[in-house]
């Protein structure tokens, strides 16, 4: 599933091409995704300036005048600039138009999502209950400490709840933990003050050198140019059980905890 760093180089994509034009029309093939594409979404912005194009957690907002429609890429989603004459494929189920070019919305798996919010989009429930961006200002080391304390859960569970966090997925969270030196299962709340700052920074900075990469590209992910992302190979212990710690030597190990696999260096991750 394309997480915050695809779904945010996406964003950054698509934005030059088509921030502060007007929708000419959309084009819907087949509006049978996870959730179906409103019927009445035609007239709520064709015609309309697309005013700002944003990203919140793993969901694209597209904000015209009367809302904004909310687009997760789902499984193996994709959302790209392409010609607007250019033939579709038979997995191009939406494209938003905007004169010569459009915004092609490509599922393989039919698990995203189109969905329309008028008025104010925080209010939507797919982001209402969310927590704070793990790039932004909300998150940091006091934040950390504060929300993890008395918790038992193993610290990368807590990483992936988003009501907690937002956007930090299985490969993130296992490479964060990884450049933070800190066992997945460790208990949260046996994070002190330290750990808790590292941790942050290291998240900041997978997350941070991942957009570089554009994105994972792991199974069908390409960002808004159709461009593949880069950052698996930088991977130090996601996917790589088996094979040497890049930094110690260690064979990466996996397990399985809360049905997710986790990667990690019994070495340089020792629980406490």
């Amino acid at each position: 599933m394309p997480e915050l760093p695809e779904v945010e180089t996406t964003c950054r994509g698509i934005r030059p091409h088509v921030q502060g034009r007007s929708l000419s029309r959309l084009v819907v093939r087949n509006p049978r995704l996870r959730v179906a594409v409103p019927a009445d979404l035609p007239a709520h912005i064709e015609g309309a300036r697309l005013e700002a194009v944003d990203r919140r957690a793993k969901y694209l907002l597209l904000r015209f005048p009367a809302g904004t429609v909310i687009v997760h890429l789902g499984m193996s989603g994709s959302l790209r600039v392409v010609a607007a004459a250019e033939p579709a494929g038979a997995h191009d189920h939406v494209d938003f138009v905007f004169g010569e070019c459009a915004l092609r919305l490509r599922d393989p798996r039919r698990f995203g999502m189109v969905v329309w919010q008028p008025g104010d989009v925080a209010a939507h429930p797919l982001l209402a209950g969310l927590g704070p961006e793990p790039l932004g200002d909300g998150f940091d080391a006091d934040w950390l400490l504060r929300i993890t304390r008395g918790l038992r859960a193993p610290i990368k569970h807590v990483l992936m709840d988003s009501r907690k966090l937002v956007g930090v997925g299985n490969i993130y969270a296992s490479e964060s933990l990884f450049r933070a030196r800190i066992h997945p299962l460790e208990p949260a709340g046996r994070l002190g003050p330290r750990r808790c700052a590292r941790l942050v920074d290291c998240v900041r900075e997978t997350l941070a050198a991942a957009i570089a990469a554009g994105g994972s590209t792991l199974r069908d992910f390409v960002g808004g140019d159709g461009r593949p992302g880069y950052f698996q190979q930088q991977y130090f212990v996601y996917g790589r059980d088996g094979e040497s710690c890049r930094v110690c030597g260690t064979p990466v190990r996996r397990i399985v905890s809360a049905q997710r696999a986790s990667f990690f260096c019994p070495r340089c991750q020792r629980r406490s």
